[in-house]
């Protein structure tokens, strides 16, 4: 099969650059021909000052990638085109040229940016679904991207637009999501329920089993509000020094985090910053358990598939994504989210029941055999594929063949 791939990475890298090289890699190991059209938010540091002020009619259209896609297209001739991110240098423009060209468009959605300007769902320290629930000019009053009003009201203004074309319903053939709980959401938001399909995330290479259960819990992730490290480290003011917690990450809350350690003399915390890829597996092999304390839905954390894969069980904010993966009482913990008494609770169960930890470790990794490893993954993929380009070829009146490797 021939396929064009998009991207557009943003200024901090994160999940969804991992997810987009993991499913180029696997599409490329089958034998599948691969055109690839990135772009990069880092652009727009060089931009000039009357070019960052036209960013607001570009992150609507872009005319210059839309040409790009236009000429790859007419010269590959590709059966799809895979977008992954179009935010903001690339622009949803890209699926004009893909209309005019006659090839079906798979979107992958792994955050909310097509209900919340934010993309997260979250403000204030608490889900928010004011958008969805009355109009996108919510956002726009609490300024809910970076902060900022003009900077919100421009994305917001690009949602609308896309909305009124109906790009995000007749441009698009298709959409993968990575739960079953992000594609009711997207439904409840106006997208075509048909058109939605649901694939996880998957983990690749396979970093194998852990032989044992280690002695520290562990927080792998950016150091952010959402990610509710604070509510982590309120847990852990109320247990004692026997429960060692390592955090794996940055972002900008560390000097707050690290401050509120030292001021509550928990010695018992570490820091380590941002780990590569393979450290981090090792961390996961060494812990006891990984803690993602969330505080919004998240889409599908790379840290808790990679987790499964290591045969360590995951102690999860009650919430989203995570509720859904996690198994309570099987794979690891919920508890309520947001709440460092309960969580504090759960640790100190997990970490007083080796054995019973040990069997959700062994369960863990039950889950991702099945489930999240890149060979089953590739079927749901191609599965999928198949069905966008069925689904494109009866829209559009055309007969188009399906090449599967």
């Amino acid at each position: 099969m021939k396929i064009l791939l998009i991207h557009n990475t943003y200024q901090q890298p994160g999940g969804e650059d991992v997810v987009f090289e993991q499913e180029r890699r696997l599409l490329q190991q089958h034998g599948h021909e691969i055109v690839t059209y990135q772009r990069s938010n880092h652009e727009i540091e060089q931009l000039s000052m009357f070019e960052r002020i036209a960013l607001v009619t570009r992150i609507i259209a872009a005319d210059d990638s839309k040409q790009q896609v236009w000429k790859i297209l007419e010269m590959f001739q590709p059966d799809l085109v895979h977008a992954h991110n179009t935010f903001m240098m690339i622009s949803p423009s890209v699926y004009e040229a893909c209309g005019e060209a006659h090839v079906p468009v798979l979107q992958t959605l792994q955050n909310y940016r097509l209900l919340c300007p934010a993309a997260l769902l979250f403000r204030d320290g608490h889900v928010c679904e004011e958008c969805s629930e009355h109009g996108l000019t919510r956002s726009v009053w609490h300024g809910c991207y970076r902060d900022s009003r003009p900077t919100t009201a421009a994305v917001a203004l690009m949602l609308k637009t896309h909305r009124e074309r109906r790009t995000w319903t007749d441009a698009v053939t298709g959409y993968v999501v990575a739960t079953e709980f992000a594609r009711q959401k997207f439904i409840h938001g106006g997208l075509p329920a048909e058109k939605i399909l649901v694939k996880p995330n998957f983990v690749d290479p396979d970093p194998g089993e852990r032989s044992q259960a280690g002695d520290y819990a562990l927080f792998v992730g950016r150091l952010s509000p959402e990610k509710g490290v604070s509510t982590l480290l309120a847990a852990w003011s109320r247990l004692g020094p026997s429960i060692p917690l390592v955090i794996a990450g940055d972002g900008p809350l560390r000097p707050r985090l690290e401050a509120e350690v030292a001021k509550n003399n928990l010695r018992q915390v570490s820091f380590r910053g941002r780990l590569n890829p393979s450290e981090t597996r090792a961390a996961m092999k060494q812990a006891r358990f990984l803690v993602l304390p969330s505080l919004w839905y998240e889409g599908f954390p790379m840290v808790m598939a990679e987790s499964l894969a290591c045969g360590t069980p995951v102690l999860g904010s009650r919430l989203g994504a995570i509720e859904e993966i996690i198994t309570d009482g099987r794979t690891g913990l919920h508890f309520t989210t947001g709440d460092p008494t309960d969580l504090g609770e759960k640790v100190e169960w997990a970490w007083n029941h080796p054995s019973e930890l040990t069997a959700m470790g062994r369960e863990a990794r039950r889950d991702y055999e099945s489930r999240y490893t890149s060979e089953m993954n590739y079927s749901l993929l191609m599965a999928i594929y198949q069905q966008v380009i069925k689904a494109h070829s009866e829209a559009d009146g055309r007969s188009q063949p399906i090449h599967v490797a």
